[in-house]
This record gives C-alpha cells, sequence and structure tokens, in this order.
C-alpha cells in the first residue's frame, strides 16, 4: 500500500486531474531512500482495425488514441539495487510513499528532479545513482 499524508491511500483521494506522482521508498532499517515519478495512465496509438475503419466518423483516420491504466499500486521503483533489496529483504522492510500528485508531465518530471535534490539523494546512501542522467554521484 502507498501512503500519502501519513495514512495509507484511498483511490478516492486521488486528485481527478493528477496524471502521475512523485513518491520515495524508504527501507526502514537505515532509512535508505529512492525517489522518482509514476505516472497513473498512459496514452498510446494504436491501429484502427479494419471493421473501425468502415465507422462513418473513422473514414479518414487509421490510428485511434488508447488509454490505459499504469501498473501504480503494486510498483516499487526502476532502480536495479532496490528491487535486488526487496527481494532479498522483502516488502515488509521498506514502505512506499507518495510525496506529491501532479497534474501534468512537465511539474510531474520538474517535481521529481526537485524532490531528488531537496532529499541529496546523491550525497547520501540512496538507491537514486543519477538525476535526469546528468547529475551522477561522486566516488
Amino acid at each position: 500500500m502507498w501512503k500519502f499524508n501519513n495514512k495509507y491511500l484511498v483511490k478516492e483521494e486521488i486528485p481527478e486531474d493528477a496524471i502521475g506522482f512523485i513518491y520515495k521508498i524508504t527501507r526502514k532499517s537505515d532509512n535508505k531512500i529512492y525517489i522518482g515519478k509514476k505516472v497513473l495512465s498512459f496514452s498510446r496509438k494504436k491501429r484502427l482495425t479494419k471493421k473501425e475503419k468502415l465507422e462513418p466518423e473513422n473514414k479518414r483516420k487509421t490510428f485511434k488514441r488508447v488509454t490505459s491504466i499504469s501498473d501504480w499500486e503494486s510498483y516499487w521503483g526502476s532502480s536495479k539495487e532496490l528491487k535486488e533489496d526487496i527481494n532479498l529483504l522483502g516488502l515488509d522492510e521498506f514502505e512506499r510513499e507518495i510525496i506529491l500528485f501532479c497534474k501534468d508531465k512537465r511539474s510531474l518530471t520538474y517535481q521529481e528532479v526537485k524532490y531528488q535534490f531537496l532529499f541529496n539523494v546523491l550525497e547520501i546512501n540512496s538507491y537514486n545513482g543519477n538525476i535526469l542522467s546528468r547529475f551522477f554521484r561522486i566516488k
């Protein structure tokens, strides 16, 4: 379960205009963290079927937009090191927290970077190895 505002998140609490969120995953034993972003759903183009092309409103169209719900409820980050620790230590050793919801992709990326710098993920013991693939941990 995800936590939000120090309590477990209920789907109805998610703002309707939110497209994603910034999150923090914490290893309970030593407070090692991971800061990331996750979209709630994504949109992609899908080719129309022959049957769909015959419909009057689709005469000149070849694609349609399809929205799919993401795996955000079961998501545990993209860090390889974090995933290995989760497999080794178990889910009970980690806590997932939503820091904030975002309304567009630009603010989602901006807020992720902002919180990664605020939490000093490159200077402390964290699972984040870089920020935007431009700023890296000094070894």
